[in-house]
């Protein structure tokens, strides 16, 4: 394992701290393989830049680090390039030990850099893409990458030696102390994972900060955690520009927009009512309507065209006062898409209420879709008066994604509410 600096290039050094029996990280990411905290240093002819630094538990490693290839008073230069507490933790140390230096950070990061030092007296430089700092015979240039994967990110590029300070893009929760991609274990399915729960929510963000790094010559990418890549860096670019694209080609006319209909169905009466809204969807030109059984597979392979949906609609029975399982846990799938103003809706059949049509437009609304329509509450076995109803209801939907019906958003006093218990 890896114990002390770590020389990447001449005078630019890794100062990580491994951590390899870490399992969990921030609550919901698995790491099997534990992770690596990530800060590096560059020496120049005029001074010393530290670009990051690690999570406070592992500062004394970090400083060791630091004092076999600098003094600190050499140290001219600190740079953040993300200001996550596994990022800064030995900061507010680093800055009393060299208060000469000066603190480099993105535009977006300064309200949030006075909250993390709880101080309104700090010395920073905000930065933006095409910012330069000159450490004498090196230029560490920046980009702005904002939502990569907070509002502050940013990368560092050390002009000189083709080398990038990508920050967490790039990045994975991987511990080896080989460090180098080309020497530690297959980390392939950490570096996917991490994309997948980490950028893939701002895919929109990848792709312009993909715009900024593929002119880059690239010899190297030290990203915030996971191995170094310095064996083939521009594969690993080339990965998430594949990644942060579409991923299903949508085999609709490029005009048309597209409805998604999810339901799952107790006795058969909300999937009379699914049939019903797809028809009425259909009715309107330049909207395809798709129907998917909720009882019939996984939720997971649905994530993909959830993303690349115009709107979405999910129909419930109510049973227990609630929308039934597999419907939450697509929606609970959705935490790693960009689904922000999509269109939704909800429909359902219940036996005495109803509420999980009530919920799941709740539930919408808190992701961020817009609600344009109230959804449709059948009891029991729909009539056919009430499947004329579903009609109209897919028909409004369509309308709205193509443009044909003025946007209107539901307030919540205009659903109706019953007792408890239900089926449909």
């Amino acid at each position: 394992m890896s114990d002390g600096p770590v020389e990447l290039a001449p005078g630019v050094h890794w100062l990580g701290a491994l951590d390899p029996h870490l399992r969990v990280f921030d609550v919901i990411l698995k790491t099997a393989n534990g992770t690596s905290y990530n800060a590096y240093c560059v020496r120049g002819e005029r001074g010393v830049a530290v670009i990051d630094t690690v999570k406070a538990e592992y500062a004394d490693r970090f400083f060791a680090s630091l004092e076999q290839v600098a003094s600190y008073d050499e140290i001219t230069v600190i740079v953040l390039n993300h200001l996550e507490p596994d990022h800064t933790g030995a900061l507010p140390e680093l800055m009393r030990r060299a208060p000469q230096a000066r603190l480099y950070i993105s535009v977006k990061a300064q309200m949030m850099l006075k909250a993390l030092l709880k101080s309104e007296d700090l010395a920073f430089v905000p930065v933006d893409t095409g910012d330069t700092v000159d450490l004498g015979g090196r230029t560490l240039a920046f980009l702005n990458t904002p939502f990569l994967h907070w509002p502050d990110t940013q990368c560092t590029y050390l002009k000189e030696d083709a080398l990038l300070f990508s920050g967490d893009v790039f990045g994975c929760h991987f511990c080896d102390g080989r460090l180098f991609n080309d020497r530690v274990g297959d980390f392939r399915f950490s570096f996917e994972y991490y994309y997948q729960h980490i950028m893939r929510p701002f895919r929109e963000h990848v792709r312009h900060a993909l715009d900024l790094i593929e002119p880059l010559d690239l010899a190297l990418i030290a990203p915030a955690h996971g191995p170094i890549l310095r064996d083939e860096p521009r594969a690993y670019v080339q990965r998430y520009r594949q990644l942060s694209a579409p991923q299903l080609r949508n085999e609709a006319a490029d005009r048309a927009k597209t409805l998604l209909i999810f339901y799952i169905s107790s006795y058969g009466n909300t999937a009379r009512m699914a049939l019903a809204v797809r028809d009425g969807a259909e009715s309107v030109d330049g909207v395809r309507a798709s129907l998917y059984d909720l009882q019939g597979g996984e939720v997971t392979p649905f994530v993909d065209l959830i993303e690349e949906a115009d709107g979405i609609v999910f129909g419930s029975p109510t049973i227990n006062g609630d929308a039934v399982k597999p419907i939450w846990d697509l929606l609970s799938s959705l935490a790693v898409v960009n689904i922000k103003d999509k269109l939704g809706a909800a429909f359902g059949s219940y036996g005495w209420t109803g509420e999980a049509v009530q919920m799941l437009e709740d539930r919408l609304r808190g992701l961020k879709l817009r609600v344009p329509v109230g959804g449709v509450r059948v009891k029991l076995i729909p009539s056919d008066e009430e499947l004329d109803q579903c009609r109209r209801f897919g028909q409004q939907l369509a309308e709205h994604l193509t443009g044909r019906n003025a946007r209107r958003v539901i307030d919540m006093s205009e659903l109706l509410k019953e007792p408890h218990h239900a089926q449909g």
